[in-house]
């Protein structure tokens, strides 16, 4: 398989670090963003507001997202979870049959309880959906920083060919077939990020922040197992992996959102520092999807609580610590 011209559609943090990664393996690159004015800045600055004073690689172009960006060989969707849906129907009238479409979203969309691909698998029929997903921060990326990640597709060929187009000594992505499984692990972690910023926050402590990352582990793998996950994907990059980092540091938009709440922030603010937090969208999704299966789930159960106003912060706390002794499991 042969990837002659990538496009990304979103530029944002992600899209431009991702933009970055393929132009400094020597391939150019489309840059598009979702409107006329943020591509003009980008056009004008070389650089995204959303990642200051990193520069976009020289053969990174910029353009306006239309349906044109659907005639190339492969696509990454690096867009928020909740508008994922409207990129993949604007390159969709023009996407050739088995083209790749990447979705670099971690989330669940809110309504349909649907998964990134297949989002994209609706919205884009002619479309071969894949999801890149690990611990990875968008200015590390962006900087050449090492990162590891997951890229998986149904399709084992797919999935090696696309992990060969975006690796470099520096970015690694490791190929795999657990579709779902990558994507839960994205989508979980973020709650439980949330979970880990509102103990940073409240000085709980680290005892309380190890608990807080191993119990929510538990919560994020008997999710996955129910819903088709692979053991070894849900502890690996894209699963603890991912909760790892996103848990312990305040460059995590959800880990900096639950410090926020933690210090008496009101829950309504759907943004930290002027960045999307996905968590609080896939927070309410998750907890009625593991509701269908059965799935105790207490710690993100807390978080959309709290989220909702139905309980304080401290109350929450309370409800976690309160909870009958049981074995470990």
């Amino acid at each position: 398989m042969t990837f002659e011209r990538i496009a990304i559609v979103g530029a944002g943090a992600w899209g431009c670090a991702l933009a970055n990664v393929i132009a400094r393996s020597g391939r150019a690159v489309l840059l598009a963003a979702r409107n006329r004015a943020g591509a003009d800045v980008l056009v004008h600055r070389r650089e995204s507001p959303r990642l200051p004073s990193v520069r976009l690689h020289d053969h990174v172009g910029i353009a306006p997202l239309s349906e044109d960006v659907g005639r190339y060989d492969a696509i990454l969707l690096a867009v928020p979870s909740q508008h994922l849906r409207e990129a993949a129907t604007v390159i969709a009238p023009t996407l050739a049959k088995g083209t790749p479409v990447i979705a670099c979203a971690k989330g669940i969309e809110r309504g349909t309880h649907k998964f990134m691909t297949e989002v994209i698998a609706e919205s884009a029929r002619a479309a071969r959906p894949a999801i890149l997903s690990g611990p990875s921060f968008a200015e590390d990326v962006a900087r050449g920083l090492p990162a590891a990640v997951t890229l998986a597709a149904r399709d084992d060929k797919l999935s090696v060919a696309l992990a060969h187009l975006l690796g470099s000594a520096l970015f690694r992505p490791y190929h795999s077939t657990d579709v779902r499984g990558v994507e839960i692990g994205g989508a979980a972690k973020n709650v439980l990020a949330i979970a880990a910023g509102i103990v940073a926050g409240r000085g709980l402590g680290a005892s309380a922040a190890a608990a807080l990352v191993t119990r929510g582990f538990a919560e994020l793998f008997r999710f996955g197992k129910a819903f088709g996950a692979r053991q070894e994907t849900l502890t690996g990059l894209s699963g603890l992996g991912d909760l790892i980092l996103t848990c312990s540091s305040a460059q995590s938009r959800n880990y900096s959102f639950g410090l926020a709440l933690g210090r008496g922030r009101p829950p309504a603010v759907p943004e930290s520092g002027g960045k999307l937090a996905e968590g609080v969208f896939t927070a309410p999704a998750l907890i009625e999807m593991a509701k269908e299966k059965g799935i105790e789930m207490p710690i993100a159960s807390a978080v959309v609580a709290i989220l909702s106003g139905r309980l304080s912060v401290d109350e929450a706390t309370e409800t976690l610590l309160t909870r009958p002794f049981r074995a470990e499991s």
